[in-house]
């Protein structure tokens, strides 16, 4: 009789570490995963800046959107407790939001430090200071601050007013035409949220198209914003008036992407993963995966408040290599830890550049994700703005690491569903940050 893949969760010593051995036993049922993070923490800053009560359905439970809502209640926001059923935000109105007691605490989210940065340089006479944890204190937030100073932002930090903490002085901003030299919906969205309370039209141009997520709630929420895509543009008037809204929001495709690559290497498996949003700019692992090869359908397409939602059912394929890069890389840069694992089960070399940007996320994602799938015998070379793969290889269980990042140790998870022994993931607790519910679904899909 063979013996089932084993899933266990042993704390020691306060670290986690999510134990796997396997049988490659084929996954099969239908799950759904948490709601999209980038939507939900939209969500909640544009609740709090809205006249009235927004209400969330659907809201990602992980520690992110909590450091998010933290942050607003904070500066005056009447916040419900979070769950997934329902968060009702009884917003302050846009300008009014309060200067807080205490330092703003942003975790480990690069998203909520950021896009608030944006909303925070724009209160006149208002006095902010914003930090995190070591992670965040160690990324690039110059990116933001400049195009906010070119816009009369008062900002001072650490490392030439770089880096995390960081010192807010409120003021009214001028609108701006920022040229950004990256694609980052992070960038974008941040002066976006800045030009709200300027007098006049805020631009911002990028090289390719990131997520769009913050024009379309913007558009929801009342602002008026318009969009010209053949240059990558988005120009906001300022002085809006945001009215609270009913937000749903859809299976985060980031998520759903772990178990579209499960299903796709462990022999035999049928997962469905329900309700997932597929915004277009955010199907770039789609579209790599379908490159692959990978036997993935597109089922009960629907639009659900804005947003296109479909459910994904992934059935085993052989997958061969692909190139990945260019204009697909800021449409699944969250995605590419994982495509890593899909690409050690290909036949062929995969190549993936253009993804610098890996390096300053919460770890150095091209570094630690080569390091560790090579300690289970994997074949990647680190380039310096992505990696070479050479798949074919058959991976074994070894001692691993997620460095404290959440689709680190996701992406080991399933990695370690289709290697030979058992697999150890130290410091697993990461993956809460995103998906605080993933060992339950491993659970959920491995046999008994």
């Amino acid at each position: 009789m063979t013996t089932p893949t084993s899933i266990a969760l042993k704390i020691t010593d306060q670290q986690h570490e999510l134990i796997i051995k396997s049988t490659g036993q084929a996954l099969h049922g239908r799950i759904r995963v948490p709601g999209d993070k980038s939507i939900s923490h939209r969500s909640l800053m544009l609740g709090a800046l809205a006249e009235g009560e927004t209400i969330i359905h659907g809201l990602l439970l992980g520690e992110d959107p909590r450091s998010t809502a933290e942050c607003f209640r904070a500066m005056g926001a009447t916040i419900s407790k979070l769950n997934a059923e329902e968060v009702r935000v009884n917003g302050i109105g846009l300008g009014n939001l309060q200067e807080p007691e205490d330092v703003l605490n942003t975790g480990n989210s690069g998203t909520t430090t950021r896009l608030m940065l944006g909303i925070l340089a724009s209160h006149p006479g208002k006095f902010f200071t914003v930090t995190g944890d070591r992670s965040i204190r160690s990324r690039p937030m110059s990116r933001v601050v400049k195009p906010l100073q070119q816009m009369g932002a008062q900002i001072w930090g650490r490392n030439e007013n770089s880096l995390a903490p960081l010192a807010i002085q409120g003021q009214a901003l001028k609108p701006i035409h920022y040229h950004s030299p990256i694609a980052s919906a992070q960038v974008k969205s941040c002066i976006l949220l800045a030009g709200l309370m300027t007098q006049g039209q805020t631009t911002i141009t990028e090289p390719a198209l990131s997520r769009d997520h913050s024009e379309r709630m913007l558009r929801a929420f009342g602002a008026e914003l318009s969009v010209d895509s053949e240059t990558n543009s988005v120009t906001i008037t300022g002085q809006a008036r945001l009215k609270g809204q009913t937000v749903i929001v859809p299976g985060d495709i980031s998520s759903a992407a772990f178990w579209l690559v499960a299903g796709a290497i462990v022999p035999g498996s049928d997962l469905t993963i329900e309700n997932v949003g597929v915004n277009p700019t955010r199907t770039g692992v789609l579209e790599a995966l379908a490159q692959m090869g990978a036997d993935i359908a597109l089922e009960n397409q629907r639009e659900v408040a804005g947003e296109p939602v479909a459910d994904l059912r992934v059935r085993h394929s052989k997958l061969k290599a692909c190139t990945i890069a260019g204009d697909l890389i800021p449409r699944l840069i969250d995605e590419i830890p994982i495509l890593a694992v899909a690409a050690t089960f290909a036949e062929g070399t995969t190549v993936i550049r253009d993804a610098e940007e890996l390096r300053v996320k919460e770890s150095d994602r091209i570094t630690i994700t080569a390091t560790q799938l090579n300690l289970m015998g994997a074949s990647i070379t680190e380039l310096p703005d992505g990696m070479e793969i050479v798949g074919g290889k058959s991976l074994r269980g070894a001692e691993v690491d997620s460095h404290t990042d959440h689709r680190i140790a996701m992406s080991l998870a399933i990695a370690a569903l289709n290697a030979t022994g058992v697999t150890t993931i130290h410091r697993a607790e990461a993956a809460a940050i995103s998906y605080p519910d993933f060992t339950a679904t491993l659970q959920q899909v491995t046999p008994e």
